[in-house]
């Protein structure tokens, strides 16, 4: 064993998470890569958003291969059931599925694995170049100890080293790369440095007869387009285009329904229901349309019998953020109608890491995929769930630099005050407002375009309510529900008339019965509220202004 050949790093981890009480077993993520390791010599690099558990999977990959260590525990995990290795006689089962010609045994602590994760921190004074040399130091000492009658000699590189190893012994190694961008986003690292990395990338990899497998995980995608430096033997796989390893990364919903259950079982003062999971952390998807949770989220919020934004902010969310501050490519506009709750129509780039500077429209919005920011779906882009919607609405509400968009988030604070209050004079004043500002959002000409404007209005809203959109209720479709998270708040219905009167917006309301939703729903959350606020607005098309009236139902 070393620090990075066959290291006890990777099996720790991944032991660590399997021992936990939220552990979801993603193991059949193994009979994807035993075909490759088979062949030898094959890449693969893996991009998903911080958080939807690349470095779980890196950790899996270490320990399941590497020689030196004991992964008996694998014998009771899903790769363990497949039908290969159900009998003593794997061999009958031979040709009749590509996905079953491989036993896990015969791959299970067989293979000398380097695994390096890139985002260990640095020594206080470290620069690029100590950084990469104190991982080469390191790693030749590893094989030095592993291969002890192959012959080294100082000025030797590491690269040569392996393939002496090779050619003598007829050793193959699996590199495991976790957060192999990290280096990107380090303070020390140069522009001359990111491109000098990427060439040691290939030196390692490329063209290598040492080299059974790369596996290499990262929120960047790899750069397809320089020359020299290309490290073009990777095969890619993103979240917002390829579907092959989606399942492995993040939950589905079968598994948060499982996780849920565990959830209800161990907890003796259950406060979180699965709907909360689903409105907090869901929202991504994969290329084939499967709903995918935050999976670092929802088992913070279960352990933790807390549902809460686990979201936290880092050097990329303040980048992309400077870019809405500054409004840059004019993406200013797409953010507001976004945290209005509408999607946007953008064409998602290959983000590439070495282009840091985003210049188009789209290469904003491709970046806030790739950092898991936004969700990507039928050539639109969209904020996924309340987790996100929060830190948007946090930045659009504290930032005067947005603007007239600023503005209207601000005077959300005083919009709801003034609804709770029945105040609607100051709720027409709030959206003739919104509708008056300088820029405006939209045409402002239908009820789906009034129904974005409203929601920036009751952005504040947020914050102690869990606000549903255009659901059935009742018998028909009412445009807002805001459920009350604090117990004994008032609950709200909102309807929307586009020429039509506030007064025909509530009868709506009473005619289709949308409180019988609201009170089930609260039912089901076992929190008693105060009173229910129907609210109506009508907006005139031929008078531009607008109306709003209030009518109280206590609930029963």
């Amino acid at each position: 064993m070393g620090y990075y050949l066959n290291s006890t790093q990777a099996f720790s981890l991944y032991k660590s998470e399997v021992d936990s009480p939220y552990f979801v077993d993603k193991t059949l993520l193994l009979e994807k890569l035993f075909p490759l390791v088979k062949a030898g010599n094959k890449h693969v690099c893996i991009s998903r958003p911080r958080r939807f558990g690349k470095s779980v999977m890196a950790a899996m990959i270490g320990a399941f291969f590497s020689k030196d260590m004991e992964s008996s525990f694998f014998a009771s995990l899903k790769i363990a059931k497949t039908p290969a290795t159900d009998s003593d006689n794997p061999a009958e089962y031979m040709g009749k599925d590509a996905s079953n010609e491989f036993d896990y045994r015969d791959y299970m602590n067989q293979y000398n694995v380097i695994y390096i994760n890139f985002i260990k921190p640095a020594n206080a004074n470290s620069c690029y170049r100590d950084f990469i040399k104190n991982i080469e130091m390191f790693i030749i000492r590893d094989l030095r100890k592993s291969f002890p009658d192959v012959e080294y000699w100082n000025g030797l590189s590491l690269f040569d080293f392996l393939g002496m190893i090779h050619e003598e012994k007829n050793e193959k190694f699996i590199l495991v790369l976790d957060e192999w961008d990290c280096i990107f986003h380090k303070t020390y690292t140069t522009d001359e440095d990111r491109r000098n990395f990427i060439n040691w990338l290939a030196a390692l990899t490329k063209d290598t007869g040492y080299v059974a497998l790369t596996y290499m995980t990262g929120v960047l995608p790899i750069a397809k387009y320089s020359s020299g430096s290309t490290i073009n033997n990777f095969q890619e796989y993103t979240m917002a285009t390829d579907d092959l390893f989606s399942e492995y990364f993040g939950f589905t919903e079968a598994e948060v329904d499982e996780l849920y259950q565990r959830y209800m079982a161990r907890t003796s003062n259950p406060v979180i229901a699965r709907e909360d999971l689903k409105y907090w952390y869901d929202g991504y998807h994969t290329p084939s349309s499967e709903r995918m949770y935050n999976p670092r989220s929802v088992v913070e919020a279960l352990t933790r019998n807390r549902i809460r934004s686990y979201w936290t902010s880092t050097g990329s969310y303040a980048e992309i953020s400077s870019y809405i501050i500054n409004d840059r490519a004019d993406v200013k506009k797409d953010v507001a109608l976004m945290v209005a709750g509408e999607a946007v129509p953008a064409d998602v780039e290959e983000y590439a890491a070495t282009a840091m500077q985003l210049s188009t429209r789209n290469e904003i919005l491709s970046a806030m995929v790739v950092y898991g920011f936004l969700n990507y779906e039928d050539g639109k882009v969209h904020i996924p769930n309340k987790e996100l919607m929060d830190e948007f609405a946090k930045t659009i509400r504290e930032r005067q630099e947005l603007g007239y968009i600023n503005r209207l988030a601000v005077e959300s604070d005083r919009m709801l005050r003034a609804t709770l209050k029945g105040d609607t004079k100051t709720m027409e004043e709030i959206l003739q407002f919104a509708h008056d500002t300088e820029t405006p959002l939209l045409d402002y000409n239908d009820e789906t375009e009034l129904t974005a404007i409203v929601n920036l209005v009751y952005l504040a809203a947020r914050d102690i309510y869990y606000v549903e959109r255009e659901n059935k209720a009742g018998e028909g479709y009412t445009d807002f529900i805001f459920y009350p998270e604090r117990p004994g708040d008032d609950g709200i219905i909102l309807e929307l008339k586009v020429d039509d009167t506030p007064e025909a917006a509530i009868q709506q309301i009473k005619d289709r019965n949308y409180v019988v939703k609201f009170k089930g729903k609260m039912a089901e959350k076992k929190r008693h509220t105060g009173r229910v606020l129907m609210v109506g607005i009508g907006y005139s098309k031929k008078k531009k202004d607008h109306h709003c009236k209030i009518e109280v139902l206590r609930t029963v």
